[in-house]
């Protein structure tokens, strides 16, 4: 087992817990850390192997809405009726499903396009700009209180299904589109966060037949079941530090950071 991969994995997976979250895009940071440190990683198995760390750490901080949420899908409509709590989990079930479609369309007809795009260091620096230009809008976004209908969310997975450009950010893209709609900052974060479940176990199910075609070196799962432990545990404090952000409404503090990391990465490119 060569070490030094392995420290390389953790780095980036490091790297994809901090910013899976964090209005930075983790795709964007990946594609620019594996260049920068000349780290070959497997394709985009371990791009999906990372995201599961992220998963978890959803899974973690969000236990008690999640199992409310299980809970409302096997209880009568007559006692969501009787609790006002169930039907509103109830509506937020349903509505993660159709937040989901855009990245379900998305992952079923152009997964070999996505692959071929996450090679370009270019395209993360220029959607990393947009990313940036997303968060620096924030303040001049009004909150009106608005519900997560199902339009909405469907407003709102158009926005994930299109972060699947490397450098543009789930988490940003998402939050701005809901706080865009009028819904306040810290619902579209939680809302952002828990509708990423369904579609990492998306990608994942994608994978599973590519890792079984072409099963990788038992050197190269060490390093990448490094790397998931390191986004897991990284990827759980960058959710609490954004709720907290959210919740004071700093998040175009994130939107300078977009910005300084694009504009350097474009002056390397194209000076360098």
């Amino acid at each position: 087992m060569d070490l030094l991969t392995v420290l390389k994995a953790v780095l980036l997976g490091m790297v994809q817990g901090l910013t899976e979250f964090l209005p930075v895009s983790s795709s964007g940071h990946l594609v620019i850390g594996a260049q920068i440190l000349g780290f070959h990683k497997p394709g985009i198995f371990f791009e999906v192997a990372l995201h599961c760390g992220t998963l978890f750490a959803v899974l973690l901080v969000f236990k008690n809405e999640l199992r409310q949420m299980v809970r409302a899908l096997f209880v009568s409509p007559a006692v969501r009726r009787a609790d006002p709590e169930l039907a509103r989990f109830f509506r937020w079930d349903v509505n993660i499903v159709v937040a989901t479609l855009p990245a379900v369309v998305v992952g079923l007809f152009f997964k070999d396009a996505v692959e071929v795009i996450f090679d370009s260091v270019l395209v993360a620096y220029v959607m990393l700009a947009v990313s940036g230009i997303l968060m620096l809008l924030t303040p001049f976004l009004r909150e009106k209180g608005a519900e997560v209908t199902w339009a909405r969310a469907l407003a709102i997975g158009g926005a994930q299904a299109m972060a699947i450009l490397p450098g543009l950010s789930r988490s940003g893209s998402t939050i701005f589109t809901g706080m865009l709609l009028g819904i306040n900052r810290e619902t579209a974060a939680r809302f952002s966060f828990i509708m990423s479940i369904p579609a990492i176990v998306g990608a994942v199910v994608l994978e599973v037949g590519d890792v079984f075609a072409a099963p990788l070196p038992a050197a190269e799962f060490v390093a990448i079941a490094a790397g998931t432990f390191a986004s897991l545990i990284t990827g759980y404090g960058a959710i609490v530090l954004l709720l907290s952000i959210a919740r004071q409404g700093k998040l175009f503090w994130f939107g300078y950071y977009c910005l300084a990391v694009s504009g350097l990465g474009l002056a390397w490119q194209f000076l360098g």
